[in-house]
This record gives C-alpha cells, structure tokens and sequence, in this order.
C-alpha cells in the first residue's frame, strides 16, 4: 500500500508538459494500434489541461493589464497573481 501512495505521488509531481510528452513518445514508438491510442489519448489529456491553464493565464493578463490602465495596482496584482497561478498550475 505504501508503494502504491509513494508512487502516485512522484507521478503526481511530474509536469503535465513531460507526462504528454512521454506519451507522445510512447504512442510513436508503440508497436500495436491499441497502444497507440492509449498513449495518444493521455498525451492529450495532459495537453488540454494545459491548454486550459495557458488560456486561463491569458485572461488574468489581460484583466492586469486593463486593472492597471485604470490605476488599480491592487486589481491589476491580483490578477498578475492569478496568471502565476494558473502558469505554474500548467506545469
């Protein structure tokens, strides 16, 4: 059990970006369709949760920039937080 945990955890820490590389790897070098699907549909999960965070990051830079041509530092930081978070989320 305790193995099980650790090593969900260390997959857990791997990046989103590496994981979908590693499957789009592992689909190109598949020697059989099924495999080829298999990997190719989890580089894809892992690419859309990317997608979403980088388009999310997207959005809280554009509330920053608008915030701060207002002259509200507090909103525009607040949102330039949000784009971190959403970046290091993409991760």
């Amino acid at each position: 059990m305790l193995l099980s945990v650790y090593t969900c955890n260390v997959q857990a820490a791997d990046s989103h970006f590496a994981l979908a590389l590693e499957h789009a790897n592992a689909a190109g070098s598949a020697g059989d369709v099924k495999s080829i699907v298999d990997h190719a549909d989890e580089a894809k999960v892992h690419i859309i949760v990317i997608d979403e965070h980088m388009k999310a990051s997207l959005k809280s830079l554009d509330a920053a920039i608008g915030h701060a041509k207002q002259g509200h530092a507090d909103l525009a930081k607040k949102s330039s937080e949000d784009a971190v978070a959403h970046l290091n989320s993409a991760k």
